[in-house]
C-alpha cells in the first residue's frame, strides 16, 4: 500500500490527481502539500476532505526541512507545484525560477536521501518551444522562448539529472495545454468561459492563428498514473489530447458552448513571444495504455457547466 505525497495537490491538475489517488485501493495515504497561492484552493478539495487517507499540509516546496519531514513518510513523490502562468513569469521570473528549478533540487534531495519508489516530476510541452511543422517526441531539443517555460525546461533537466547522478527514480511527464473544471481563470477558456458568462466581450491575441493541443484534464491524470505505476524512470512521457485547434477555432466552440456569437469577440495587439504552435508526438505513452477519453466538446461543455455551478470562481468582471 503507498504513501504518496503530491506537491501542488491544491492546484488545477494536482487536485483532480489526488482525487483519482484516494479512489485506488492500493493507496494508504495521499499528503498534499501546497502553500495556497492565489491558484490554489483548498476548495479544489473540499469533496474529499472528509476522506481518512488525505493529508493536508500547507507548505512551500523551498522550504527544505518541511520537505525532508514530509518525504521521509512517503513511498512516491508526483510534483506539480510550479508556478505557471506565462505572462506572470514576464514580470516575475524570480519567483518562477525559486519555485520551479530550486524548489524541485529540494525535492529531489529529500527523494534521494529517503530512497523513494518513485518520483514523477510534471511538465509542459511548453520546453520544446515553437514548431512550424512536425512534432516534438520526447529526444527533442529543448528551446523554451519564455521565462516560465525556460524554468520548466531547467528543472526536467535537473529532474533527469538526479536519475542519472544518485540513481533516483524520476519520470517526467510533458502535457499539452490542460482545459476542465476548476480551472483558474487567467487561462484561456475559463477566462474567455467567464467573460461570456457575464456577457463581457473576450479578447483574442492576434489573428488567433495560434496553434495548442487540448487535453482534458482527467486526460492528463490518467497518463500521470500511469507513468507513476508503470513508467522506466529516467524516462520522459509526453501527454497529448489529440485536439490541436488555432485559437480562433477554439474560440468559435466556446461560443458555441456559451451559447454566444462573435459580436463579444475582438482582436488586439499579440502578446510578447507568443509561440505561434506546439505539437507533440504523444506515441510513447501508449505504450503504458494511454488513449485520451474526451471530446473536447464535451469537455468543454462539462467546463462550462462548471462555470456556471461555480460564479465565485470565474474571474472578475
Amino acid at each position: 500500500m503507498d504513501k504518496i505525497l503530491v506537491t501542488g495537490g491544491a492546484g488545477f491538475i494536482g487536485s483532480h490527481f489526488v482525487k483519482r489517488l484516494l479512489d485506488r485501493e492500493d493507496v494508504a495515504a495521499v499528503t498534499v502539500l501546497d502553500t495556497l497561492t492565489y491558484a490554489g484552493f483548498k476548495e479544489n478539495l473540499a469533496d474529499v476532505f472528509i476522506s481518512p487517507k488525505l493529508n493536508f499540509e500547507r507548505g512551500n516546496i523551498v522550504d527544505q526541512d518541511l520537505v525532508d519531514e514530509l518525504v521521509q513518510r512517503h513511498d512516491r513523490v508526483v510534483h506539480f507545484a510550479a508556478e505557471s502562468h506565462v505572462d506572470r513569469s514576464f514580470f516575475e521570473a524570480g519567483t518562477f525560477l525559486a519555485t520551479n528549478v530550486v524548489g524541485t533540487q529540494i525535492l529531489l534531495d529529500a527523494a534521494y536521501r529517503k530512497g523513494v519508489d518513485q518520483f514523477v516530476h510534471v511538465s509542459t510541452d511548453e520546453v520544446y518551444g515553437p514548431l512550424a511543422e512536425g512534432c516534438a517526441t520526447e529526444g527533442f531539443p529543448l528551446r523554451p522562448t519564455v521565462p516560465y517555460a525556460a524554468s520548466k525546461a531547467a528543472s526536467d533537466l535537473i529532474a533527469l539529472s538526479y536519475y542519472q547522478t544518485f540513481g533516483v527514480p524520476v519520470c517526467v511527464t510533458r502535457s499539452s495545454n490542460n482545459y476542465g473544471p476548476a480551472q483558474h481563470p487567467e487561462k484561456i477558456i475559463p477566462r474567455f468561459i467567464s467573460s461570456l458568462l457575464a456577457g463581457e466581450a473576450c479578447t483574442l491575441h492576434g489573428q488567433g492563428q495560434h496553434v495548442r493541443n487540448w487535453l482534458h484534464v482527467e486526460d492528463n491524470c490518467q497518463g500521470i498514473e500511469l507513468v507513476m505505476r508503470n513508467g522506466v524512470p529516467g524516462e520522459i512521457y509526453n501527454i497529448g489530447g489529440g485536439t490541436d485547434l488555432t485559437n480562433k477555432e477554439l474560440t468559435d466552440l466556446i461560443l458555441r458552448a456559451c451559447g454566444a456569437g462573435w459580436d463579444l469577440v475582438s482582436y488586439v495587439e499579440d502578446r510578447r513571444s507568443n509561440d505561434v504552435r506546439y505539437a507533440m508526438d504523444w506515441s510513447k505513452i501508449r505504450q503504458l495504455g494511454y488513449e485520451p477519453e474526451r471530446s473536447l466538446e464535451d469537455g468543454l461543455a462539462e467546463t462550462v457547466q462548471w462555470y456556471r455551478d461555480h460564479p465565485h470562481r470565474r474571474a472578475p468582471e
